[in-house]
């Protein structure tokens, strides 16, 4: 099979033939249609993800497809189910190894692609919203980054929660973008003044940040007493030092949110979870936003429109 491989951190992956995996116990065999990118991958090729796998490894972290084979003590699945699957790593591959516990049947009504793109994003947010922040209708969502990946699937169920949503993304086309998915009031991220126009709209309850630094400290004095700031990744570069005392006068909750980390410690909330959004998006209430779909062939391109963050939305590639 196909699959890229990273040798060594600080370096590109390389298309390599690798031998068919063979399931073990509990593990299931996914003939992969489609993998979802994240800046996940960006942070394991350069050595800097808070999970580091033994290398060489192959890339991947959330994938849709076909069971080929089941292992020993495997229940729910057969041959021919249609998966969604977060195997955490080895996805862009043309088969994949996957716990079965990790993995969803899809509905009839998602394809592939929208299977590998919904995981994480829809799964993230979701889970800040409502496990996290407890996000109740009427309150006020403030959403950064609201064009990308994440930011957008944060918009949207925000919406679907009941919430007003006030969204920030740079540019015309990224702030459109978040209009379509739902937002009430969109802000240019390159406008100044986020703080005070924020407060004009009269303040916040919940931030949903996975941008970090300045956009965060404004966002931080413009949220209203009880507010829960939630701390998704910290796509600007630059992590935000919080002052403690600006949470203890304003009674302010700062939380962060790395999902992956549930299937160690809660891993029945993040399977209700996903299993809320796929019935929402069964139901045509939540619409995945997938810009770009790159061949597995055209990986190195794909990383490089993640990397630039060219894409208001998933970015997904295909294996054929």
């Amino acid at each position: 099979m196909r699959a890229w491989r990273l040798a060594e951190t600080g370096t590109p992956p390389r298309l390599v033939t690798l031998p068919r995996p063979v399931p073990g116990p509990g593990e299931v065999l996914i003939r992969t249609a489609a993998c979802g990118l994240n800046f996940a991958d960006l942070l394991t090729i350069e050595g800097k993800y808070q999970e580091k796998p033994a290398l060489p490894c192959t890339l991947g972290m959330e994938i849709a497809g076909e069971v080929a084979e089941v292992g020993a003590d495997v229940t729910g699945f057969a041959s021919g189910d249609r998966v969604a699957a977060f195997p955490g790593i080895g996805g862009l591959a043309d088969y994949t190894l996957c716990p079965a516990g990790r993995c969803l049947k899809l509905p009839d009504a998602m394809d592939a692609v929208t299977g590998a793109a919904f995981q994480i994003a829809y799964g993230t947010s979701h889970l800040a919203l409502d496990h996290k922040a407890r996000l109740q209708p009427g309150e006020t969502l403030f959403v950064t980054g609201a064009a990308g990946g994440v930011g957008l699937t944060a918009v949207e169920i925000g919406k679907r929660m009941g919430a007003r949503v006030i969204a920030s993304a740079r540019g015309a086309a990224k702030c459109a973008a978040a209009a379509q998915a739902g937002a009430d009031v969109v802000i240019d991220s390159e406008a100044p003044g986020l703080r005070d126009h924020l407060k004009e709209l009269g303040g916040v309850d919940v931030v949903y940040d996975s941008v970090g630094g300045p956009a965060f400290m404004e966002a931080l004095r413009a949220t209203r007493p009880e507010g829960r700031l939630l701390a998704i990744g910290f796509a600007g570069g630059e992590v935000p030092q919080v002052p403690a005392n600006l949470l203890l006068v304003k009674n302010l909750s700062v939380m962060g949110l790395y999902w992956g980390g549930y299937l160690r410690f809660r891993p029945d909330v993040l399977t209700a979870s996903l299993a809320t959004l796929a019935g929402w998006i069964a139901a045509g209430e939540l619409h995945p936003h997938v810009s770009q779909c790159f061949p597995m062939e055209q990986l190195p391109e794909a990383l490089t429109s993640l990397r630039e963050r060219k894409s208001t939305g998933k970015i997904v590639v295909t294996m054929g």
